[in-house]
């Protein structure tokens, strides 16, 4: 974020008490455009042309319903900063991932038991893709600050379509020789959060602790010859199947550490809006991290910061497990 403070579009409005319907029809209308609340009747958007044309629209069915309203460009000097409101946009669309996450969890749990087949017509999996892909690009389109969660919806998604053409999923399951993966940079996608860190934390303490880190902006990116991606689509380490890719890196490492398994338990469950293993210490680190998420915008030092809480978290599995 630059040192001057971002354009915003406001929309303040007044709506009659009643029709009831024209409320809930303004309210179902900012929803659809991705504007969010930062107070009773005020509403933010990122200054751009498309945003003015929709809180616009809305301001006109407003008036037509007998409210009123202005809407207006502003800079915030005091009270709300900038990374309070783009982290109001990131909760926001967290929980349209979140649901997407979990229907395609579900989809991806039933067709690695090798019990359903997803190009069975009877299944209709071409006609359950396509419902994710069309919800995942509506909540895409108004996510404007690339809320964490996009990633990991978006790699399950492609992973279901891989599996309907009967590629099966993306990555492999051989083991890599660490000493092979020293010096490489290592390349994933921006705005990180638990998966991401994660695997940053197993790289340093494991592979590589000098290991360098690339965040790039979008997919899909081309390696050069020393770059490692991971947790990014076609990427050598990423999702498998029901399996974040912190699981994927531990097996095709091939490690076997007694504090690994309870970590990548609770690693799994916030990444993948899971409750599999429904352990106690889930809520915590996901709540470190999310506040870490929402206080630090800079991906550098988001991971630099990240990676002792993953390791005290680590720390105190080794320690229950020597009990």
């Amino acid at each position: 974020m630059s040192q001057q403070s971002k354009k915003w579009l406001l929309l303040i409005h007044q709506i009659p008490p009643k029709p009831n319907a024209l409320r809930v029809k303004i309210w179902r209308r900012l929803q659809q455009v991705g504007a969010v609340a930062i107070k009773q009747s005020v509403y933010v958007m990122p200054f751009s042309e498309q945003s003015q044309e929709d809180l616009s629209w809305t301001l006109k069915e407003i008036v037509a319903g007998g409210g009123d309203g202005s809407i207006g460009d502003v800079r915030f000097v005091e009270g709300l900063t900038d990374g309070q409101i783009i982290a109001l946009f990131q909760t926001a669309r967290k929980s349209d991932y979140q649901k997407i996450i979990q229907d395609a969890n579900l989809l991806l749990t039933d067709w690695s038991t090798g019990e359903v087949d997803p190009q069975d017509p009877a299944v209709k999996g071409p006609g359950q893709v396509s419902k994710l892909q069309r919800r995942f690009n509506e909540v895409a389109a108004i996510d404007f600050f690339q809320a964490p969660e996009r990633g990991t919806a978006e790699i399950l998604i492609q992973d279901l379509t891989a599996r309907l053409s009967g590629q099966g999923s993306n990555g492999g399951a051989a083991m890599h020789t660490l000493d092979g993966l020293r010096g490489k940079t290592w390349v994933t996608r921006k705005n990180l959060f638990v998966d991401r860190i994660a695997c940053g934390w197993l790289i340093r303490r494991f592979v590589d602790k000098s290991a360098v880190f690339k965040f790039v902006d979008a997919e899909p990116y081309t390696p050069k010859p020393d770059h490692i991606r991971f947790d990014m689509f076609d990427g050598e380490y990423t999702h498998e199947g029901d399996r974040c890719t912190f699981e994927v890196m531990i097996q095709r490492f091939g490690l076997q550490d007694r504090g690994l398994v309870p970590l990548a338990e609770v690693i799994h469950d916030i990444d993948l809006k899971d409750t599999r293993y429904d352990r106690v210490e889930t809520a915590g680190l996901n709540a470190l991290l999310t506040g870490l998420a929402a206080s630090q915008p800079d991906d550098d030092k988001r991971m630099t910061l990240g990676l002792p809480i993953i390791e005290n978290m680590y720390a105190y599995f080794q320690r229950q497990k020597g009990k």
